[in-house]
């Protein structure tokens, strides 16, 4: 879905491509012992390799380089068996080294793709460019102290996995859908934990505009952007400033920005380098990276089942709609929540009481599914009782509620709260003459033709058993006795 721009001179088109760092989840470091753990007091995770001391030599962590060969397998990227591991020079204070330990020329990964879903149903294929395995640095402090920086190196030497997307991005949402996807995978795969908010999964945007047909412009890049919805927004903002510089007879240049969420506007940080301005050279200290195809091949077998081959299989199993295929296989937690009570249950009851009542009570209290006080096995019970009628639809939601803030099970408040649903067909009959009896009235005007008021003698029915008579057999019932 291309996202155009008109201008004074014509449409416009967006071109946007991704660089995502993504933290690997492992125990130790890309090169080090030092613990990879997020947090923490202040350089307490440091090596000597971290603090850049002379003479320390990088030792690879096998962990890492299986977690981006899986990452490879899960976007259906190609996976070089030899790969090589180059410095990339450049002097901050966070990077006591001095350079930062990467790959260039060749990465670990290379070509892939991602298959993503629009709000209109349509799907686009982004193609990924490469992933490489490289160091994090460390993180600079500003806010300590009113005229010094600190340097925190916990971060330093954490094992990152930089996925480059071809330029295939047309449009804020492409881009949105692109980086949920992603996150989706590397979730399902276990490789990132794809959170944003601790830094664990950023973005690099890279913008550029051109009319349609046309070669590609000049390109800026917006570093660090932790958030969808700061790059949906980053790419609306620059995308609208390259136009009027375009427009104005202007030059865009190439350069590094920094997007301003609070102010809605890019900001330059740095002309934008080149590789020649990093003098790569291949690490002295690494040999290059060999990794045998058997290994590669049990590493494919071990993966799990991946987002959109468990949509179809849902949707195959257990007649769950597109739609409602997407929602359970967002998350992987979901998708076996919802496979523990389909099995239990009613699949469609399932799905339907999940995607309703079930996630608005964990809205309501704040919690995820992992944390929910009603698991899987209680919420397959109180399904349970609807399908045996041992209570309705209506009471159910009350029940819920009561499960969540209680923590007791459905037949412990069911009876507890005397909520069974009543099937005497005698106390039903019972009940209807008593409500035609006290309104007559309204029974006369019935039997002249006014058959909107059958559920209203429905409706006070149910209102006199106190919500727990079996609305079919209400329904039935009252059509004999209105039939007399």
């Amino acid at each position: 879905m291309s996202y155009r721009i008109e201008g004074a001179t014509g449409t416009w088109e967006i071109v946007v491509g991704l660089e995502v760092h993504a933290q690997v989840i492992s125990h130790a470091k890309l090169f080090s012992g030092a613990s990879a753990t997020y947090g923490g007091e202040p350089n307490m995770h440091v090596s000597l390799i971290d603090a850049g001391f002379p003479g320390m030599l990088p030792v690879i962590n096998a962990e890492c380089v299986a977690q981006a060969v899986r990452t490879g397998l899960g976007l259906n990227a190609t996976i070089h068996l030899e790969s090589r591991f180059d410095r990339k020079n450049y002097f901050y204070a966070d990077l006591p080294q001095g350079y930062q330990i990467s790959q260039f020329a060749h990465p670990i990964v290379g070509e892939g793709k991602v298959l993503v879903e629009l709000s209109d149903g349509t799907e686009r294929e982004i193609g990924i460019t490469r992933l490489h395995l490289e160091q994090d640095a460390g993180k600079s402090l500003h806010d300590q102290d009113p005229t010094r920086s600190f340097i925190d190196l916990n971060r330093a030497g954490v094992a990152l996995m930089e996925i480059v997307s071809e330029p295939d991005i047309r449009s804020p949402e492409e881009a949105g859908a692109y980086l949920r996807k992603l996150r989706q995978i590397l979730r399902y795969i276990g490789t990132c934990d794809g959170n944003m908010e601790e830094g664990s999964m950023r973005a690099d945007v890279n913008v550029s505009v051109r009319k349609a047909g046309e070669p590609f412009r000049t390109r800026c890049e917006i570093k660090n952007v932790n958030s969808i919805r700061f790059v949906m927004q980053s790419i609306e903002v620059e995308a609208q400033r390259q136009v009027e510089i375009w427009e104005a007879g202007g030059t865009v240049d190439q350069e590094t920005r920094l997007f301003d969420h609070a102010r809605g506007e890019t900001r330059s940080l740095r002309s934008k380098e080149d590789a020649h301005d990093y003098r790569y050279f291949p690490d002295p200290d690494l040999l290059p990276l060999v990794i045998e195809r058997e290994w590669v091949d049990a590493l494919r077998a071990a993966l799990p089942e991946l987002p959109e081959a468990k949509r179809s299989r849902l949707e195959a199993q257990y007649g769950v709609s597109r739609y409602e295929s997407g929602v359970l296989a967002a998350e992987q937690t979901v998708a076996d929540f919802y496979e523990q009570v389909a099995k239990a249950s009613d699949p469609k009851l399932a799905v339907n009481w999940m995607l309703g009542d079930f996630f608005a009570a964990l809205n309501r209290t704040g919690k995820s599914i992992e944390e929910s006080p009603v698991n899987a096995s209680g919420l397959s019970e109180l399904l349970a009782l609807i399908k045996d009628s041992t209570i309705n639809g209506k009471i159910a939601k009350e029940v819920l509620e009561d499960m969540f803030e209680t923590g007791e099970s459905a037949s412990a408040i069911v009876e507890r709260k005397g909520l069974r649903q009543v099937t005497d067909t005698g106390a039903i009959e019972s009940a209807i003459r008593d409500i035609l009896a006290a309104n007559a009235d309204k029974l006369a005007e019935y039997k002249s033709g006014k058959d909107k008021l059958f559920g209203f003698f429905v409706g006070q029915t149910m209102k006199a058993m106190k919500g727990k008579g079996n609305p079919a057999l209400v329904n039935e019932l009252l059509g004999k006795i209105l039939a007399e």
